[in-house]
């Protein structure tokens, strides 16, 4: 099993330097932002797409650093009703598919992406609990945008080897296993899997270790992110909307056109923290034994988002676990 780092928290240094951060902490692989909400920080994807012959000059970039490059990562929402934000998202994924398959990587992952409610919504609708008739409509709506994107991206996938790992994401058409199921029920898509990404299934209430074990090969690739619960949750459950929004003159992530990732709440319900933080080395051994069992040969890739924490200082306490975890589950 691969086991490696997004360099998404290092995209304040070149590739060269993410690279030897992250063989410095043990690991061995990485997952390269490729578009999407996140810049193209290390990779030179329009280049690349333009010419294959650049792909084999940057996988140089490797060579000698004990890591290997284990997919492309394009997350956004390529059905935002907004066209200035879903076109720019659809077209990346597009292209890092492209870009994948140059580069001999079979694995891209990004989000289902998240359409308005009814034609001519200028803003994505998430229905969160869909108790009344309307809200069904709303779903039938997303599902009548979300199929004919997904069956055309699940042809371009086919045609560059590529297997596209959609990550249970909330604000999402899919963000669950039975969501996910019901893309490829209504798409009969077969270059498309899940990117288990422990964290988002952890506030939902899920469990990622039975959801690998049921969705079986289905699962593609994944991510190890932990979540703490907090006592702030017993008072407003995990579906809080405390957020500050940040103004023009505050350090903020554009998320595409006029959006802007908010402030996290302060007494929050509940946090992302380094692996340990939320559930220990036990848990996360059985988590690699579950993956393992799937594919011997996945990847499975540290997102580091603990605030608390500065990037190399919280990739290398992440790393501990992971690797500790690995161990434990007779992986190395």
């Amino acid at each position: 099993m691969h086991l490696g780092l997004y360099t998404a928290p290092l995209h304040d240094r070149p590739l060269a330097d993410a690279l030897k951060v992250v063989a410095e902490a043990g690991l061995n692989a990485v997952e390269i932002n490729t578009g999407g909400f996140l810049p193209a920080a290390h990779i030179p994807v329009k280049e690349i797409d333009a010419d294959p012959a650049v792909a084999r000059d940057w996988l140089t970039s490797f060579s000698g650093t004990g890591v290997s490059l284990q997919g492309l990562n394009c997350n956004g929402n390529p059905l935002h009703p907004d066209r200035r934000t879903g076109e720019q998202h659809a077209e990346d994924l597009r292209r890092s598919i492209r870009v994948a398959g140059a580069l001999g990587q079979t694995r891209v992952v990004t989000m289902s992406g998240l359409p308005g409610a009814e034609p001519g919504a200028a803003q994505p609708s998430w229905v969160v609990n869909a108790w009344s008739s309307r809200a069904l409509d709303v779903l039938e709506h997303q599902w009548e945008v979300a199929v004919p994107f997904w069956r055309e991206i699940d042809e371009l996938a086919g045609e560059h080897g590529v297997k596209v790992a959609i990550e249970l994401h909330p604000q999402n058409v899919v963000f669950n296993p039975p969501s996910f199921l019901e893309l490829i029920e209504r798409t009969g898509a077969q270059n498309i899997g899940v990117e288990l990404d422990a964290s988002h299934l952890f506030w939902q209430q899920m469990d990622p270790i039975h959801v690998v074990r049921q969705l079986g090969a289905h699962i593609v690739h994944a991510a190890a992110k932990d979540v703490r619960i907090n006592p702030e949750a017993a008072w407003c459950g995990v579906l809080d909307n405390s957020f500050r929004r940040l103004g023009a003159d505050e350090p903020r992530q554009q998320l595409g056109a006029d959006e802007w990732a908010n402030e996290w709440p302060r007494n929050s319900a509940w946090d992302f923290v380094a692996l340990g933080r939320g559930h220990d080395v036990d848990y996360w051994a059985r988590f690699l034994h579950a993956l393992n069992e799937v594919d011997p040969n996945m990847a499975c890739q540290i997102e580091h988002e603990d605030t608390s924490l500065g990037p190399v200082e919280g990739i290398e306490e992440a790393a501990e676990v992971l690797l500790n975890a690995a161990v434990q589950a007779g992986l190395r």
